[in-house]
């Protein structure tokens, strides 16, 4: 048995990433696809073996054979999209950020519920065999209890107006600079990891670029369990980093790249290396799981209410600027 998959955008992500998984997965089907060009959607629904197109979202919802749909459109259209489609009786499975607010949240879980749907937010990061790996380390205290993590996060990008991904600093459309575009991956990571949030302080700014949205943010976060987190991100260092460090009373943990899964470890003056790379296609796990979950009728390893939790910490986190 698959699910048919409508795939709602059609930009680089969904190329490169998730119309390969929709297609490729023997429980998925890539029925249809949509985009504002029909043009577009048409060639690119034939380019990943999709039978229809459409040049609307509320065309292709109101397709009866589709069972769900992924939305890889601009966060700005999260909400309204994921509602429609559960009003539609689709199952969904939204980009990150989930929406723009905390409020939008609750609406898309809310109709989800409502209509009796699945509702699951693309946090793949939450599927790396080196994040499962961390947490088996953690839950058996082999690094003793965590004390600090830091994560960096920094990739350039100050895009002209005619650059496809521009909207990325409008703020009605994306919410926010790189906090809210990649930073929220990293809050996944740490609240799964470390667990709910107590307390956030932050700086929130502009260094180098005058634009709508931030190009540069640190936040501290206390959790309940104890222990504190620094997450730095940037648009505007030169030098990319993705990494990840915990440090705790009886040895410390680092991956240097998440996106390759290397990871010491470190007792004393013990230390050991593991390497434990992501799927090759880094969507395609956590897409998998969505879609057993779908057929098995039970939740998402990344469900809406994790989306919520992370929109929470990023509102108080953008509270510091005023937005």
């Amino acid at each position: 048995m698959a699910v048919h998959w409508g795939l709602i955008g059609s930009g680089d992500i969904a190329r490169k990433r998730i119309a390969p998984a929709l297609r490729d997965l023997a429980s998925c089907t890539l029925a249809a696809v949509c985009r504002g060009r029909p043009e577009l959607a048409e060639s690119f629904a034939r380019e990943f073996d999709a039978p229809r197109w459409y040049a609307t979202a509320a065309e292709l919802l109101a397709d009866p054979l589709i069972d769900a749909v992924y939305i890889a459109t601009p966060v700005r259209l999260h909400a309204a999209q994921a509602i429609a489609a559960a009003e539609a009786g689709k199952h969904v499975l939204c980009e990150k950020p989930m929406a723009m607010t905390v409020a939008e949240c609750d609406d898309m879980i809310a109709a989800c519920r409502s209509s009796g749907v699945t509702l699951g937010v693309a946090y793949y990061r939450h599927c790396y065999p080196v994040i499962a790996r961390i947490r088996s380390i953690l839950a058996a205290g082999d690094i003793g209890d965590p004390v600090l993590a830091q994560v960096n996060a920094f990739e350039y990008f100050n895009p002209p107006p005619e650059h496809p991904r521009h909207w990325l600093v409008v703020r009605q459309q994306s919410g926010g600079g790189p906090m809210f575009d990649f930073g929220c991956h990293r809050i996944e990571v740490l609240l799964d990891l470390l667990g709910p949030v107590h307390g956030v302080t932050s700086m929130v700014g502009n260094v180098a670029f005058k634009r709508e949205v931030d190009d540069t943010a640190i936040a501290v976060l206390e959790f309940e369990r104890g222990g504190y987190a620094t997450l730095s991100v940037t648009h505007a260092a030169r030098e990319p980093q993705d990494t990840l460090s915990i440090f705790g009373t009886a040895g410390s943990i680092h991956v240097e790249s998440l996106n390759a899964g290397v990871m010491r470890v470190r007792r004393g003056s013990h230390e050991h290396v593991e390497s434990l790379p992501p799927h090759t296609n880094l969507h395609q796990p956590l897409i998998e799981d969505f879609t057993a979950a779908v057929l098995a009728k039970r939740a998402p390893i990344v469900p809406g209410e994790i989306g919520r939790a992370v929109a929470v910490v990023e509102e108080r986190i953008y509270a510091a600027r005023g937005d």
